[in-house]
């Protein structure tokens, strides 16, 4: 039998990222950064992005105490054009996360309300006859928005969940023979409850795989749920989204989107992205490892989160940052750890320790 694994440990964003270099206030004041010995020069795009990152994680942690890593994750989705998948109990502000990062961006935005009784048709829209005209008029549904937030994703049964693979995978709706594109930038953000079971239906692994993240929103510390009391006392409005002003548009999101591709990666890093996905098909702790479609998120999700800290380069910490909700919902553990308790998490920071971090 294996030794037990240690308790699981919260992954930081790299240093850049969380303001705590104590030598980073006067680099950000000449727009640039201390690393890898020497100065380095943010690039004017990558500035500009690094500065809406900011404004963004300061509109959504002007509502949600703590959740401090989650809205860099979720800009990141967005930038690597991946959905997002958020798990936790309720009341954890999940689903106005959610919100709050549909309304800061200037495009159209839909809400489903995933339920047993809900259809596909409910969801993609359907043909309408017409017996004036004797003819067929597509109605779409509310998934032709640019953002969906679908609220417990697994309370609608598997042929409504399917019904958004093609979605979610080929940006566009096939519904009578006849595809309609859907309009870019488009984003899944998905909700749902990780210990009720009655009245849900599981996501199955080829669903899941769908989401390039699959975020863990934890309850707040003591003195995090005293500061939400403190707030909910002195303001005089409740938590909402409707205040929110949008941060980013349709063009600039796509253009953003497109700098991503600038970043560099060496191949040292390549082929680390490609042993830490190989490890999860080796590991005796795991029954079903990580496909390619892993090792392609790492890589794009990894640029993303380099791009909003202002560089244009990938660096390791960046990797190990995005491998846990890239691959926590992607990787099966084995029986035995399963009622030992591990957690996906566990496994992926084992992985991650036991590999040699380029250089």
């Amino acid at each position: 039998m294996t030794e037990p694994l240690d308790p699981q440990e919260e992954p930081k964003l790299p240093q850049d990222a969380q303001g705590q270099d104590p030598q980073a206030s006067q680099a950000e004041e000449t727009g640039q950064e201390e690393g890898l010995g020497e100065i380095y020069q943010t690039p004017p795009d990558f500035q500009e992005l690094k500065e809406a990152a900011e404004a963004m994680a300061q509109l959504i942690h002007s509502e949600v105490v703590g959740q401090r890593n989650i809205s860099q994750l979720m800009l990141t989705a967005i930038l690597a054009d991946g959905h997002i998948l958020l798990e936790g109990n309720p009341g954890v502000a999940k689903t106005l996360m959610g919100k709050l990062l549909a309304k800061s961006l200037d495009v159209s935005f839909g809400r489903i309300q995933f339920t047993p009784d809900l259809m596909p048709s409910d969801v993609l829209g359907t043909n309408i006859f017409h017996p004036e005209r004797s003819a067929f008029d597509f109605h779409p549904g509310p998934i032709f928005a640019q953002v969906v937030l679908i609220d417990e994703i697994n309370r609608a049964p598997a042929k409504t969940q399917a019904a958004l693979f093609e979605c979610m995978q080929e940006n566009q709706v096939s519904i009578d023979g006849t595809s309609y594109a859907l309009k870019r930038p488009f984003l899944v953000i998905a909700t749902q409850n990780p210990i009720e079971q009655e009245g849900t239906y599981r996501l199955p692994e080829a669903q899941l795989d769908r989401f390039l993240f699959k975020i863990n929103v934890g309850y707040p510390n003591l003195s995090e749920e005293e500061e939400i009391l403190t707030r909910v006392q002195e303001r005089k409005r409740n938590m909402s989204a409707s205040f929110v002003e949008p941060l980013l548009n349709a063009e600039k999101i796509q253009r953003l989107q497109a700098l991503i591709r600038e970043v560099k990666a060496e191949p040292s890093l390549l082929k680390h992205i490609a042993e830490i996905t190989h490890a999860t098909r080796v590991n005796p702790n795991l029954m079903l490892g990580a496909s390619p479609r892993a090792s392609l998120a790492m890589l794009q999700a990894g640029k993303a989160l380099a791009a909003i800290q202002g560089r244009d380069f990938l660096t390791p910490d960046d990797v190990h940052f995005v491998a846990f909700p890239i691959l926590r919902h992607r990787v099966q553990l084995t029986p035995e750890r399963e009622m030992e308790g591990a957690q996906p998490d566990q496994i992926i920071r084992q992985i991650l320790d036991a590999l040699e971090v380029p250089r």
